[in-house]
């Protein structure tokens, strides 16, 4: 029986985002800089990670509470050790409705089959131009178009749907949008772009640097006609356009031009098992303290349908109506995935 549970804005929740790891083997400018994590960065030892065990137990008490999306990410999720195992495991509980992995790509070709032999159905993969030189400028030097591209190709011949997500940065990368958008409509995987974003305190966030939804419209439009079509379910991001000579499409995420507050039914677990109620938040909610205490898989129910019914979050529309307050800090964008 599923329990409906809703938070003080009657938001359920739906989905769950959950970190294996914070480490990333990039150093995107836009999330972990080189320059604060460097070599001498203190990243979380073994001990302080949820254990698979742990990771399993949390999603089905979620999955009790209306759970019924997962999404693994991290830091880059890749580098957790045997996470095959746990796409197993989580397949495999009743109620999950859908899985998908966000990852960077370098590692894909890699994994790709035992990803989907284990349960996986799709994943989402970053790039942010098609160009090696501004991709390596992007990335802090740490990998080339051509191996992210190869992950790609890995995961669709290994039977899964692959989406492509592009953050776009005015004077960094503006000029990929077109030559992306022609590459993966030929190549028939589903690209959306995202508005730069102020997550986290480490990107030094202009929004001067944003390029709006309108603009990436635009721009695609004049080169390619595309029109917009409906939302595939209630609370998606993207706005979703579909290409005029034929059944492609393309989408683009409006993190900053646009609010997503009032359908937003997600929640994050950071990978040392913090639970926040948004992406934009500055305190999580320790779970990983319940699971090592011995407190039934009941008392930590109760725990998280307290946390969610009191979930007032609504960062984005604040921002957008001038009224938000500024918070000394955010938690970083790779501690929860996004």
């Amino acid at each position: 029986m599923e329990h409906v549970v809703s938070d003080k804005l009657r938001r359920p929740l739906r989905d769950l985002r959950i970190s294996v790891t914070d480490k990333c083997n990039f150093r995107c400018r836009y999330c972990m800089p080189e320059e604060i994590f460097g070599p001498g960065y203190a990243f979380l030892s073994n001990d302080k990670i949820l254990s698979f065990e742990e990771i399993e137990r949390l999603a089905r008490i979620f999955v009790s509470l209306g759970v019924q999306k997962l999404r693994i990410t991290g830091g880059e999720p890749l580098l957790r050790r045997d996470l095959p195992k746990l796409i197993e495991r989580l397949y495999q509980i009743d109620g999950v409705e859908d899985i998908a992995l966000t990852t960077n790509g370098s590692l894909l070709k890699k994994f790709a089959a035992a990803l989907h032999k284990a349960g996986l159905p799709r994943v989402t993969v970053s790039l942010d131009s098609l160009n090696e030189e501004r991709f390596a400028y992007m990335n802090g030097n740490k990998s080339s178009v051509k191996t992210v591209l190869e992950g790609i190709e890995a995961a669709a011949e290994a039977g899964m749907q692959v989406k492509v997500n592009m953050v776009v940065q005015k004077g960094k990368n503006d000029q990929d949008i077109v030559p992306m958008a022609q590459y993966f409509k030929e190549k028939k995987h589903i690209l959306r772009f995202i508005e730069y974003m102020d997550v986290g305190n480490s990107n030094s966030w202009k929004l001067d640097e944003v390029v709006s939804k309108r603009e990436i419209y635009e721009t695609v439009n004049a080169v390619m006609p595309c029109k917009p079509i409906e939302a595939n379910y209630t609370g998606e991001v993207a706005s979703r356009y579909r290409y005029t000579d034929g059944d492609q499409e393309m989408g683009i995420i409006s993190s900053v031009t646009d609010s997503f507050c009032s359908t937003c039914t997600r929640a994050r677990i950071s990978a040392e098992g913090k639970l926040y109620t948004c992406l934009f938040a500055s305190d999580g909610y320790d779970l990983r303290q319940l699971l090592r205490a011995d407190k039934t898989d009941s008392d930590i129910y109760n725990e998280i349908l307290k946390v969610w019914n009191n979930r007032s979050d609504r960062y984005s529309d604040e921002r957008l109506s001038g009224t938000h307050t500024q918070l000394s800090r955010k938690v970083e964008m790779s501690h929860i995935g996004g």
